[in-house]
Order: C-alpha cells, then sequence, then structure tokens
C-alpha cells in the first residue's frame, strides 16, 4: 500500500459515567453506559462507511471501555496494545479539572503536572513508539484508545509537540481520520461523530 493511501482510523472509547462527568480516567477500569455501548456500535457504522473494504489491522487499549468499544464496532482481530492507555492522570485518577483547580489553579493535563502519574514527555515516548510501530503497516490502522492520549498521538503524527493535542477535539465513539498528502502528514477528518456517516 502506497503512503497516500495508508489511512490511520483513530477511535476513542463510547461514553462512560466518568466521561459524563469529566473525571480523569486513566488506571480505573470503568465500562461503557448504555449510551457508550450504542456509539460504539454506530461508530462501527461509521467505520464501515468511512473505509474502503480490504484488510485493518486493530490495536486497542487494555482497559475494558476500549476493548469493548472495539468490539461493538465489529472490529475483528483486536490485539490488545498497552502503548494506547490514556494518560496516567496518578494521583488525580477520579477527580474533575474543577477539584484538582481547587488545590491547583489553572490547571489542565496540557500544561501542569500529574503528580504520581506521567508526564507529557512520558506520553510523547509512548506515542512516538506507537507511531513507529504501525507505519510500515500494509493495511489501514484501527487504533481504539481514549481522549486524551488520542489527540496526542494525532499531534505527534503531524510532528507537533504533545501538548498540541489541546487543539484536536476527540468526543466519546468520536473518529479521527489521519493520512498523508503526498507524503506529508495531515488529519483527513476530524472527531467525526458515531451517528454521521459518509
Amino acid at each position: 500500500m502506497a503512503q497516500d493511501e495508508h489511512r490511520v482510523y483513530v477511535l476513542r472509547h463510547g461514553t462512560t459515567e466518568w466521561s459524563k462527568t469529566g473525571q480523569h480516567t486513566s488506571r480505573s477500569d470503568i465500562p461503557l453506559t448504555v449510551e457508550g455501548e450504542l456509539r460504539a456500535r454506530q461508530a462501527g457504522q461509521t467505520l464501515s462507511a468511512l473505509r474502503p473494504a480490504g484488510p485493518v489491522v486493530v490495536l486497542a487499549s487494555p482497559r475494558q471501555r476500549a476493548q469493548r468499544t472495539a468490539t461493538l464496532a465489529g472490529l475483528a482481530d483486536v490485539v490488545t496494545e498497552p502503548l494506547l492507555a490514556e494518560w496516567d492522570y496518578g494521583d488525580y485518577e477520579g477527580l474533575t479539572t474543577a477539584q484538582i483547580r481547587e488545590k491547583v489553579p489553572g490547571w489542565t493535563v496540557w500544561t501542569h503536572s500529574c503528580p504520581g502519574g506521567e508526564t507529557a514527555a512520558d506520553v510523547t515516548v509512548r506515542a512516538d513508539k506507537l507511531l513507529a510501530r504501525i507505519q510500515d503497516t500494509d493495511a489501514d490502522v484501527a487504533l481504539v484508545g481514549h481522549g486524551h492520549f488520542s489527540r496526542c498521538l494525532i499531534a505527534r503524527w503531524l510532528g507537533l509537540p504533545t501538548t498540541s493535542g489541546v487543539h484536536f477535539a476527540l468526543d466519546p465513539a468520536g473518529i479521527t481520520v489521519l493520512g498523508h498528502e503526498r507524503g506529508v502528514p495531515q488529519v483527513e477528518r476530524s472527531n467525526i461523530p458515531p451517528w454521521q456517516h459518509g
């Protein structure tokens, strides 16, 4: 497959109770809600409409919310990929941004540290390893993961700093399509909702 024909489909897991409330979720293995399961199925229909027929390599985070999303989306032969795990929030696991800002005014994951968790540099290493791993894959790739780490992947695909992920939205069960134009990495489609086809 020529480089310009190669596509990477970044799929965020469906809705969980914590994603609805804005609680930071990395290591906690929170299941999908009923709505999250529906959106995951719809995301599968969207992927089918977006992708030409042909082989696809499917990698998913070890967390059940990503694994279940991949299954409900109809993706076959899913390979568990630890590099796709969410940014580790450390001591901020389960807290909302508002709660964290009570102690650290102005905090965001993009600009501040996560005590006991990962730094932006740590996440960059993981993202770069994953992108290097799929670079020469002779098929399209579907990456099923999480909000913050997926946005970091998009930034690194474009050669931007990991923290530039702040500029890319990715809603639960949303899809972003990564590709190339004459060898230059690009975002072909961004944050496609799971109910939008074509």
